[in-house]
């Protein structure tokens, strides 16, 4: 049976687990200071809590699915166990990091002898009908083939480590920074006062682009405080490239902006209720027939 630890519980985690649990793998993760929510993922995903980072790491892989800003401080945290440890695990980073930041991931594991794995998720968690890849690189990458047999789609690229976090941060970029542009011209029109002939002639002219906006942008909401680190990443992968690395700062500031306001007591008329009857305008409106 292959061990795989899992750090942490959030969504893509929790996901990642149930599957590899799924495909007969054992999963193990550590529950010491997690939120209730954490806590019932895990149960729900059949992940196996231990106590110490020890018996965390005696798997065959840890896999490090954290947010952006706390991917180096997990690795230093597991360095004293990794470098303990006599059966070491393959440390596969998977976060949406820059790849300066997957080399300094790599710089604090050197030491402690554990093979390591630079990784980019693309896609939802994993589930039934979901498009999820686990892209992969670096010397032991191929290693990684075991986990397609625990139910992972994992794809190889041929490059150093930082291919597959680049390929992350240039994907993401597109996505998640088209997001927040249609995002901002919603809330523009509306203030405005022509969102309702934005919605018109992007339905007439622009519906495979109105529809793709009105899926994402309300799925958006809850996942912004997790965004703005990711966007700090992209910024810095496209460092000295101004002012592309400039638009992306402001874009995690925008992001910043959305979660303070989902995090804060809902207001009539603030940017995420604009936001939302937008999209359900989108969602509802009559087909239009182009001419």
């Amino acid at each position: 049976m292959t061990t795989i630890a899992i750090i942490a519980q959030g969504e893509m985690g929790a996901a990642t687990g149930r599957l590899l649990n799924a495909h007969g793998a054992r999963v193990l993760t550590s529950l010491k200071g997690r939120s209730a929510a954490s806590v019932a993922r895990a149960e729900g995903a059949g992940m196996t809590p231990v106590d110490s980072d020890d018996a965390l790491l005696a798997a065959d892989f840890f896999l490090s699915i954290v947010p952006p800003g706390k991917a180096i401080s997990l690795a230093k945290q597991l360095c004293p166990a990794l470098t303990r440890a006599h059966r070491k695990p393959i440390y596969v980073d998977c976060n949406a990091i820059a790849p300066e930041t997957a080399e300094r991931v790599g710089a604090v594991l050197a030491d402690t002898g554990c093979a390591y794995v630079d990784a980019g998720i693309i896609g939802p968690p994993p589930a039934a009908g979901h498009r999820t890849i686990f892209y992969a690189c670096g010397p032991a990458a191929r290693e990684l083939d075991k986990l397609s047999d625990c139910g992972l789609t994992v794809r190889l690229l041929d490059g150093p480590i930082g291919s597959a976090s680049a390929l992350k941060m240039s994907y993401g970029g597109i996505t998640k920074g088209f997001t927040a542009i249609g995002a901002a011209m919603m809330l523009g029109s509306t203030r405005a006062g022509c969102a309702q002939a934005l919605h018109r002639e992007l339905a007439e002219s622009q519906p495979e682009l109105l529809g793709w906006l009105t899926r994402q942008i309300p799925k958006m909401y809850s996942k912004a405080y997790r965004w703005v680190a990711e966007m700090e990443e992209i910024s810095a992968f496209l460092a000295g490239n101004p002012p592309a690395d400039d638009m992306y700062e402001d874009i995690a500031r925008f992001y910043q902006r959305i979660a303070t306001v989902h995090a804060a007591p809902r207001a009539s008329d603030d940017e995420l209720a604009r936001l939302t009857h937008f999209c359900t305008d989108a969602v509802h409106a009559p087909k239009l027939k182009r001419a």
